[in-house]
């Protein structure tokens, strides 16, 4: 297993775009200023050069991989970058012997794992002791989430930073870095560039920047010559490169905010008819069809609530078979339910009323429970009252019996006020009956 930056300072002009410009120093990662900005978890590992292993968990085209190299580079360790799909645990042993002899020599051995949610029990089992004792510092990188995939001896030993996806000002900022490169990047190509090339790609590449870099190399070499021989990158290439259409993205990167708006907007406005428009604008733009279904299951319990109890689950069904069937029949059972969302009676009663109850908890602290809805599960707690006076309501005519529930200092207090619509209505008159 050779060290893998000792493979980076061979010549890599064949190489990739997206693999050419990886940032080799933190001041030059854009982006998860979250992780890396001064006085951030990233920042403080990499000035201490002390690294503790992590798992890196965010969407493709994030910086994963590169902010792994960066922090390796930094403390001074060798790199060993690990598959998890091709290495199985013959080679996890070969690792560990390496890490030995490196220890030997006083040297520190990073083992960077790309996609540790596909590594069975038997992999993650075989470098547990090592990463525990120090022999190995681990790195790992997943799209998944490392609760359900990693287990949890090596998860707790492992510090998980959260990886966002990058904004459009970010992936603009490293396809301009990529352009003007002369280095690495595409400087020493003669080019001309439509204005609106590069905000369409930072759109719609959805946050990945290896796929916008990709995009953008695709468009060089497949873009028409002038007389002069220069590029012509016109938005027609671009779209061509990216495969997906250029009629929804502004030069302002601002139509996919407003678009999503607009689909929002129409539904809590019960007008099924914009509704399916904008979901169509959305989907003919190439928009991922389970964000549009999430922005659904929200608005179901936000917009229309106990209104419809129905809605949830409808938006839930809805999320379910577009994620089973995808695209490009996934449109179907979206034009359902934005139908039905749309047309349904409205309130954001429930909302509204977490938000004020959450404003309690803040100001309020946690308040004690009252005792007489505390569970008693032992003696003692029984005999320190635990539990006293606590009325079963199912003892009493129509399963309610007047009692207090709430803390003291919020006695009395009424967060959630249902509207008169659909059956909210129905809702009003059960806590009516329920107060008498």
């Amino acid at each position: 297993m050779d060290d893998l930056f000792a493979r980076e300072k061979e010549d890599n002009s064949a190489s990739p775009l997206a693999d050419r410009m990886r940032p080799r120093a933190i001041g030059d990662f854009v982006g998860q200023e979250h992780l890396i900005a001064e006085g951030k978890f990233l920042n403080r590992v990499i000035k201490k050069g002390e690294l503790p292993s992590m798992i890196l968990w965010g969407p493709p085209g994030t910086g994963k991989t590169t902010l792994a190299r960066i922090v390796a580079e930094a403390s001074k360790a060798d790199f060993i970058e690990f598959s998890a799909v091709l290495s199985g645990v013959k080679e996890i042993r070969e690792v560990v012997k390496i890490a030995k002899e490196n220890l030997r020599y006083g040297k520190k051995t990073v083992l960077f794992v790309d996609e540790i949610h596909r590594f069975n029990k038997a992999q993650q089992d075989a470098f547990l002791h090592s990463v525990e004792d120090g022999t190995i510092t681990l790195i790992g990188a997943t799209t998944e989430n490392p609760s359900f995939e990693v287990n949890a001896p090596l998860l707790s030993r492992c510090k998980v930073l959260v990886l966002e996806v990058l904004t459009t000002e970010s992936i603009k900022k490293i396809l301009e870095r990529a352009i003007e490169d002369k280095k690495n990047g595409l400087g020493n190509i003669p080019a001309h560039i439509d204005k609106d090339v590069i905000d369409f790609l930072s759109e719609s590449s959805q946050g990945d920047a290896r796929s916008a870099l990709n995009t953008i190399e695709t468009a060089y070499m497949i873009a028409e010559q002038d007389e002069n021989g220069a590029k012509n990158i016109t938005l027609d290439a671009a779209t061509e490169a990216m495969q997906k259409k250029a009629l929804l993205y502004d030069k302002g990167g601002e139509e996919h905010y407003n678009v999503i708006s607009a689909f929002i907007k129409s539904m809590r406005g019960s007008d099924p008819d914009a509704a399916l428009y904008w979901l169509a604008r959305m989907l003919e733009a190439g928009e991922d069809p389970l964000f549009i279904a999430r922005r659904m299951v929200i608005f179901a319990s936000e917009d229309i609530g106990n209104a419809d109890p129905r809605a949830l689950s409808i938006a839930i069904s809805v999320k379910d078979a577009v994620d089973f069937i995808g695209m490009p029949e996934g449109w179907i059972p979206l034009a359902q339910g934005v139908t039905y969302l749309a047309s349904a009676p409205k309130s954001n009663a429930s909302y509204m009323a977490y938000l004020e109850a959450s404003e309690d908890v803040k100001r309020s602290g946690p308040l004690p429970v009252p005792m007489h809805i505390r569970n008693a599960p032992t003696r003692l707690m029984k005999d320190l009252g635990y539990s006293k006076g606590y009325k079963y309501p199912h003892n009493y005519k129509g399963a309610t019996i007047e009692q207090d529930y709430l803390p003291e200092r919020l006695k009395g207090k009424t967060y959630y006020k249902p509207s008169e619509r659909g059956y909210e209505k129905e809702i009003t008159e059960n806590l009516k009956k329920r107060k008498k």
